[in-house]
């Protein structure tokens, strides 16, 4: 499975109802975590997700409402027995604010805290796990912030099971097939790889738009995304105000989306001068019909 699970939804202040950003990805059987504003760990335990399987926390900039959870996540997963290294990527000064939050605690973490720094030569990939690919690229914001983009795509072909049997090749041989080999038969036969398997599926994408104002520069890093997140802190008609605090509004969102080619759109980071989110969605969906609230609690597949 590749899907997201949206734990916050809401920008710098938290509500009752709604709490700052935080996302988890899913791909098999690994969790990442994108953002951790403030309650994060409480928000991972109300729906269930594992917090010992994640392995990566990306951290899109230091305004609080994007980290304010992390040391207390950290904190959490020490206590609770973790053992397993944890790699943090974030801009450079988060390394600093950690050092010092465990350091005037005299914490000693029982496993590996790695830290990655994001800066502007960092755009591009990230690194390369399995079939998983991230990146980041830089967005338009306050301060420093960068989005990122997780691709995935399964490098192996995929058998046809009816044409290996009839083909009578020995389920020892499919892994094989799956790297694209050929078949040689005891009779020196060969049978061609693409006659017993079909070609790997096509990559999805997940992009994470991070904190920004109305950026179309942003739009060959949000190409051809089977998901895009961006964020709508306002309703289009505070569009002044959004872009003198370097957010975005519905319609500039729903804009980019088309124009990246993107197939599906998941808007969020409301703020909490709004207590009904359904005007966003009215706002998006003239421009790009398939947009989507991202829902507290709520799993979207990829």
């Amino acid at each position: 499975m590749f899907a997201v699970t949206i734990l916050g939804n809401n920008s710098a202040i938290p509500t009752p109802e709604r709490h700052p950003t935080a996302q988890v990805l899913t791909y098999n059987d690994q969790l990442m975590l994108i953002d951790c504003g403030e309650g994060t760990q409480t928000q991972l335990a109300k729906y269930k997700v594992r917090r010992g399987k994640i392995r990566y926390i990306f951290i899109s900039h230091l305004h609080g409402d994007h980290y304010f959870g992390l040391i207390g996540l950290i904190n959490s997963m020490s206590l609770l027995g973790r053992i397993e290294p944890l790699t943090v990527f974030g801009p450079p000064g988060l390394w600093d604010i950690l050092e010092l939050q465990l350091r005037h605690a005299a914490t000693t973490l029982r496993f590996e805290l790695q830290f990655q720094p994001l800066t502007p030569e960092s755009a591009g990939v990230l690194f390369q796990d399995k079939d998983m690919e991230v990146s980041c690229f830089p967005t338009r914001h306050r301060i420093p912030c960068y989005g990122f983009a997780f691709s995935v795509q399964r490098r192996k072909r995929r058998i046809i099971p009816e044409q290996t049997r009839a083909y009578e090749i020995p389920s020892a041989f499919f892994s094989h097939l799956a790297d694209g080999e050929d078949y040689i038969r005891k009779d020196g036969t060969i049978v061609k790889n693409d006659w017993v398997t079909l070609p790997p599926n096509p990559a999805r994408r997940y992009v994470y738009c991070a904190d920004s104002i109305y950026d179309e520069e942003l739009v060959p890093w949000l190409q051809d995304a089977d998901l895009m997140y961006h964020e709508t802190t306002y309703l289009d008609d505070l569009r002044q105000r959004a872009a003198d605090r370097y957010h975005s509004t519905t319609v500039q969102a729903a804009t980019l989306a088309g124009m990246a080619g993107a197939r599906r759109l998941l808007i969020g980071h409301f703020s909490s001068k709004y207590t009904e989110l359904q005007p966003f969605l009215d706002e998006c969906i003239p421009v790009f019909p398939n947009t989507e609230l991202a829902l507290e609690g709520a799993t979207y597949i990829i």
